[in-house]
């Protein structure tokens, strides 16, 4: 996979100016939908204007796996910049990614950068209100509504978590903020406040749901892979815990080959663009863990990985009486 790691400068560029120009394009239009026509069309740009606030949120991931430009000081600048747009502090989410990157399908690594898993002996053993609990986290109406609302407007305030980790973090996350009210102070005094968050609160809300939605699909599939630290290994855990999202051409388009997440966990360093070239020279990587959108609905239900049949299973299953280690 080494071969394929090699950014292009010309390309990346490219993939940068379409994904940042259309994006300030629409929300240009939407203004002026706002001040001349009316809200329901700003609301209808605000559709494909967040979409690409995903493809911006993408460019910025790769920046942080070093997959856009051969110097990582450059990937960390501008990924530093399109940190403000999608709000969220790049140089600490970097470090959070890479958790997530080191032990993903690690089961004694759950917890950073990830969707909170549990077995199916660790929801038994809860209480009544324990499980309630996780049971409303993992409702569709919290996970895809309320939890990127709260993770990308207030989780990513403060870093959480992460508050004796190094000033690393607290340097990422409070420069964000100032950047982001520095640039929010400036709109809210050319339009007003009120336009502002009328244009941009929707893109933000679309953008963060449809964000928390591919990372969902990519890891909460029903042959996913889970394992102990002692039996795990990156190779088995990126190509068999991570899922081929075989989306139509133009949404893999918009989230940037994201879909392609079992070649991408196997070799980080991959750009986007060359993604597409890994299924055409291995195309027996096409069919492994692929999920298409009809597919994907059907993952919501998962939620508990049952550690004795090795496979995500809803919790309805447990009328049925698993079986226990």
């Amino acid at each position: 996979m080494k071969a394929y790691a090699a950014p292009d400068m010309g390309r990346s560029l490219f993939e940068v100016a379409i994904s940042v120009a259309p994006f300030v394009g629409l929300w240009f239009a939407m203004w002026l939908a706002l001040t001349s026509v009316g809200y329901a069309l700003t609301l209808l740009l605000a559709v494909p204007a967040a979409g690409f606030l995903v493809r911006i949120f993408l460019i910025q991931h790769d920046c942080g796996h070093g997959a856009v430009f051969n110097r990582q000081s450059v990937n960390n600048w501008l990924g530093r910049v399109l940190g403000v747009v999608t709000l969220t502090p790049y140089d600490h989410w970097r470090r959070t990614h890479a958790l997530h990157h080191a032990g993903s399908g690690n089961l004694d690594r759950r917890g950073i950068g990830d969707v909170e898993t549990l077995t199916v002996r660790e929801y038994l053993a809860r209480g009544r209100w324990g499980r309630l609990q996780y049971r409303l986290y993992r409702h569709p109406l919290i996970l895809f509504g309320v939890g990127p609302f709260f993770v990308f407007l207030l989780h990513h305030r403060l870093p959480i978590g992460f508050m004796r980790a190094g000033r690393m973090h607290w340097v990422s996350t409070m420069g964000t903020n100032l950047a982001i009210a520095g640039a929010v102070g400036g709109m809210a005094w050319a339009i007003g406040i009120v336009p502002f968050l009328m244009i941009h609160l929707p893109v933000v809300l679309l953008a963060s749901a449809a964000g928390v939605w591919l990372f969902y699909v990519q890891h909460q599939f029903e042959e996913t892979h889970w394992d102990a630290s002692d039996r795990w290994t990156h190779p088995t855990a990126a190509l068999k815990g991570s899922s081929h999202y075989d989306l139509p051409a133009v949404l893999r388009w918009v989230t940037a080959n994201i879909g392609i997440h079992h070649v991408h966990h196997l070799s980080s360093r991959i750009p986007h663009y060359r993604l597409p070239e890994v299924l055409r020279d291995f195309p027996e990587l096409r069919e492994v863990n692929r999920l298409t959108f009809a597919d994907s609905l059907k993952c919501v239900r998962l939620m508990l990985w049952d550690e004795s049949h090795r496979r995500l299973v809803p919790l309805r299953s447990l009328r049925e009486g698993p079986a226990m280690p």
